[in-house]
């Protein structure tokens, strides 16, 4: 073995998550097999968000820091052989952003310790990379509570020949929603034509906006339902409910570099008819008062899992802003993937953090803290540049959503068919 048999950090207590403000502390541990002359010890503390202009590269475009601290742990000397700890704790800012990874950039944190040796030794690194949690109070956002509609009129044409229209409105009950909360919706067609239409379907869609040289757009389908559509001259009532995953929090406050938004898409394919519906996902469900100033005091969050606009951003808009451009998800590709009930394990908790356990209690009042979630889904990536639409890249057909460990003990919604049983006969699709 060589000279040095171990060199390590430990976070007190084994944590991994933390909140702003927090303090953030450990031990570098150092094992040597031999006597060890050094000029310093140091351990340093950083947080950034970098951005790449093609996916999954590390050749970084864009990049912003949180801060950047560091100390010293020992001068210059000679370490003898045995094992030696040197504790050491930061202050966290009051105001970071979420940890986030995704498939052009990401927001990362993490402790590095170095041992600077004499000419001729070798010098030493290694890190631990930690996350942090900026919990999004879905209260603070202004008409969270407001019902979320929207609705379009589209001419119907059978071999060049108007027969009627079609009218589709959506609907939700809330505009803002957090993990393993369901996500109510419903949809009404009033066919005035004298063809059928086809199914109707929903798409949970998440699109993660990037700022390199240029805005990329990385659009993901997390969920999809799909329900009857209308008859001939007939209306059609469809209610369903989707099961919110484990997702980024929205809009990811503090980074400049990176925005995360998430739509309601309903849309029929005969007549092409598509309506969008602006939802936020957060960590504080609307009308919960948070448990403790700040997430991390007195117990981690449990698990990791990888947004105040009215209507979709408009590209004029955000362009005079300097935000990322708003392409329309009608026009993405998404492939049809009902929603399936969480797997007994987790997909991608955090190491070493205790997984969340279901207690008794309403939503309202569940005492678990909010879950951190990194990534989630597949990708269906596309470049958005000045006023044109958006061009899409190569890549593979969206894949089902991935889930990861459930923050809150609620059922998987029922099927269609279990919603349209309980539903007025008069009103059901089809009727």
């Amino acid at each position: 073995m060589g000279r040095v048999q171990l060199f390590e950090i430990r976070l007190s207590h084994g944590r991994v998550v933390y909140g702003p403000g927090e303090p953030l502390s450990g031990t570098v541990r150092v094992r040597l097999g031999a006597p060890l002359p050094f000029r310093a010890i140091r351990v340093s503390c950083t947080g950034s968000c970098r951005v790449s202009s093609k996916a999954n590269d590390a050749a970084w475009v864009s990049e912003e820091g949180y801060f950047n601290s560091a100390l010293s742990l020992a001068d210059k000397g000679t370490l003898p052989a045995g094992e030696h700890d040197f504790p050491f704790q930061f202050l966290l800012p009051a105001a970071v952003p979420t940890s986030f990874e995704g498939s052009f950039g990401k927001i990362v944190y993490q402790v590095r310790a170095t041992i600077d040796t004499p000419r001729f030794f070798k010098d030493h690194q290694c890190s631990s990379v930690f996350y942090i949690l900026s919990p999004l109070n879905l209260n603070s956002i202004p008409d969270i509570e407001q019902p979320n509609v929207a609705s379009t009129t589209k001419k119907f044409s059978y071999k060049l020949v108007k027969t009627g229209s079609v009218v589709l409105t959506a609907s939700t009950e809330l505009r803002g929603y957090v993990v393993g909360q369901v996500l109510r919706l419903q949809a009404d067609i009033e066919n005035q034509s004298g063809k059928d239409t086809s199914p109707v379907v929903a798409s949970l869609l998440q699109k993660v906006s990037y700022k390199a040289k240029r805005w990329i757009c990385d659009v993901r389908a997390i969920a999809e339902v799909e329900g009857a559509g209308a008859k001939a001259w007939r209306q059609a009532h469809w209610q369903e409910q989707i099961l919110v995953p484990a997702l980024p929090q929205s809009v990811l406050p503090g980074c400049s570099l990176i925005h995360v938004d998430y739509y309601l898409q309903v849309s029929l394919k005969v007549p092409e008819a598509t309506v969008t519906l602006p939802v936020f996902i957060g960590n504080i469900a609307v009308n919960q008062v948070p448990l403790s100033p700040q997430p991390g005091l007195g117990r981690p969050p449990g698990a990791l899992s990888l947004v105040v606009p009215s209507a979709p951003p408009q590209e004029e808009a955000e362009a005079a802003a300097g935000g990322p451009p708003f392409a329309d998800p009608s026009s993405l590709f998404t492939k049809s993937c009902s929603q399936q009930p969480p797997p007994p394990a987790a997909l991608g908790s955090v190491p070493g953090a205790p997984e969340p356990r279901p207690q008794d209690g309403s939503p309202a009042s569940h005492p678990l803290a909010p879950a951190l979630c990194i990534s989630t889904g597949a990708t269906v990536p596309y470049f958005a540049e000045g006023s044109g639409g958006p061009v899409p890249t190569t890549s593979s057909l969206i894949q089902p959503p991935e889930y990861s460990s459930w923050g809150h003990p609620y059922e998987a919604p029922p099927s269609y068919e279990q919603s349209c049983g309980g539903a007025d006969p008069g009103l059901t699709p089809g009727s």
